[in-house]
């Protein structure tokens, strides 16, 4: 007899942080300030929306002992968002060191997660090790980029522009939500049986009673 149901599954979680993360590229892409206030600003607001998501996720949708790293993640991206969320204190230094930490941890613990996961074939386990790899690129590369950076160039017939740390930060942060959109968005689209299977609670059929005992009216 199959369980009922679940009506919000992993797939569902997938589908709302791809939304989010596509909500938080869109706002960088088309802002013409990419200053820090503006990336902590729209960080703040990823980072919480994302964890409210993973600890409904946990609740709802997840088994109790794959719970662990939405609930580490969840509590991660709370502390980023307030950290980042205090308008006196965002600054260039600290744009790059809470988001390349987070970058960095939440992307090891995601990765981690996915690879265990992948030892008892969950079929999001490929997922979560994308997106991990995707938070830890995020992270090496802000922390390559110096937050000092100012370096003038030159357009012809444009005039003369200035790129500096803090817009190329922003710009990779951006970078990471849209290109971690589209990837959970087409993660939470694609039809998986088994995937299926698990969210509905369909269990696979006994397989004790063999062809002979079905023969025999079921005895064993």
């Amino acid at each position: 007899m199959s369980a009922p149901a679940r009506t919000f599954t992993v797939r569902n979680v997938q589908l709302i942080r791809a939304l989010f993360a596509a909500a938080a590229a869109l706002m960088i892409t088309f802002s013409p300030d990419h200053s820090a206030a503006v990336g902590l600003s729209v960080f703040s607001g990823f980072a919480f929306v994302s964890a409210f998501v993973l600890v409904l996720a946990a609740w709802l949708a997840v088994p109790a002992g794959s719970r662990w790293s939405y609930l580490l993640l969840a509590a991660l991206g709370f502390a980023a968002g307030m950290l980042s969320g205090i308008p006196p204190w965002r600054s260039d230094d600290l744009f790059f060191a809470v988001v390349s930490a987070w970058a960095l941890i939440t992307g090891g613990i995601e990765l981690l997660a996915g690879i265990r996961a992948r030892r008892i074939d969950d079929p999001t386990a490929r997922d979560s090790i994308t997106v991990g790899a995707f938070g830890i690129l995020l992270g090496i590369l802000l922390l390559l980029i110096p937050a000092g950076l100012v370096q003038e160039y030159s357009i012809e017939s444009a005039g003369t522009f200035e790129l500096t740390g803090i817009i190329l930060g922003v710009g990779m942060l951006g970078a990471y939500a849209a290109i971690v959109a589209v990837f959970l968005g087409i993660a939470g689209l694609s039809p998986r049986g088994q995937d299926t299977a698990v969210d509905a609670g369909i269990t696979e059929p006994d397989q004790s009673a063999t062809p002979a005992a079905a023969d025999r009216g079921g005895e064993r």
